[in-house]
């Protein structure tokens, strides 16, 4: 089964969800946060067939996400490691992780509390904010095109804008 490619979109979210909106991409790049390296801890721990397992690693390492090295003490064999890219998944992690804690815990209790090593305190929820430090809402933000907009991109941009904030186009 094929799924639709979004790379021809012009949209960020659509092209990110191109190169990890496969649920077993962003499991492996969890593991890969929690300390995993190696193709057998990812099977054991995620229960995914060797197949499936050896296309998403492949995959990962085509788009640099993730990193194949040599490992030290056994010949032959490779781990699997973050790049810079795959790193700056974390808060995309931790944000799916937070609303799944808000929205989906067995009996509203969370499985795991992240802690500040430096500190000991629970760490903050991931929002979006203004400058100032006010949380904000998809309704609290106006859209504005960005240097990669195309006449379509502006289309949308005015489109959600005055459906979502009542504005007149081109505001």
């Amino acid at each position: 089964m094929y799924r639709k490619r979004f790379d021809d979109m012009n949209c960020s979210i659509a092209r990110a969800l191109d190169e990890v909106g496969e649920w077993w991409t962003l499991l492996i790049v969890r593991e890969c946060t929690q300390g995993l390296t190696r193709f057998d801890e990812f099977q054991k721990e995620l229960g995914i067939a060797r197949n499936v397992l050896t296309a998403r690693l492949e995959r990962l390492i085509e788009l640099d996400i993730i990193e194949r090295y040599p490992l030290p003490e056994r010949a032959n064999t490779y781990g699997y490691r973050l790049t810079d890219k795959g790193r700056e998944l974390y808060p995309v992690l931790i944000s799916l992780m937070q609303w799944g804690d808000r929205w989906l815990s067995r009996g509203g209790k969370p499985p795991l509390t992240l802690v500040d090593v430096e500190s000991g305190k629970p760490v903050k929820p991931i929002v979006v904010q203004s400058r100032d430090g006010r949380t904000l809402s998809y309704n609290d933000v106006r859209f504005v095109p960005g240097p990669g907009a195309t006449g379509s991109t502006r289309a949308v941009i005015d489109k959600r804008n005055k459906l979502v904030l009542d504005e007149p186009p081109d505001a």
